[in-house]
């Protein structure tokens, strides 16, 4: 079995709905075939991650895998990444910065903000497919932070 067990759920945080069905087809090329939670902007996505808004008294899924676009409506991806990265019950969640800046200063800020892998979008379809595809093998050799009885030392 993959090191991304059944149980882990990827959150994908895209506003371009044709990337969003490019990133989900490739990924089940790949043979992901993990549930895929999809929010077109970061204020949803927001109220998912940490059981507010329409998912008020939601407790904080487990077993996720975020990846996330910068570019979003109501709250960006930066906003999103250093909230999930300053608060205790969200921290430790891998995110993968999935987007077409590739200013090298906003690859750093990220890093900086405690992204775990960023990723260019190829412009050009067939790059595109074969990125997310790539990430696809990539994903299912990493290994996710379970939580448990170490998850907080």
């Amino acid at each position: 079995m993959n090191s991304i067990t059944k149980s882990v759920t990827i959150l994908l945080v895209e506003d371009d709905p044709g990337h969003a069905r490019l990133v989900e087809k490739n990924l089940r090329r790949a043979n992901i075939h993990n549930p895929i939670v999809k929010f077109e902007d970061g204020g949803r996505a927001m109220d998912y991650l940490f059981g507010e808004g329409a998912y008020s008294g939601n407790p904080t899924p487990e077993n996720l895998l975020v990846l996330l676009d910068l570019n979003l409506p109501v709250m960006d991806g930066y906003q999103i990444l250093r909230r999930m990265k300053e608060d205790e019950s969200t921290r430790r969640i891998p995110v993968i910065i999935l987007t077409t800046t590739d200013d090298p200063r906003e690859i750093v800020r990220c890093y900086d903000l405690g992204c775990n892998v960023y990723i260019t979008k190829p412009v050009d379809y067939e790059e595109f497919s074969e990125a997310i595809r790539k990430l696809g093998l990539f994903l299912s050799v990493v290994v996710i932070p379970q939580e448990g009885p170490y998850s907080h030392e």
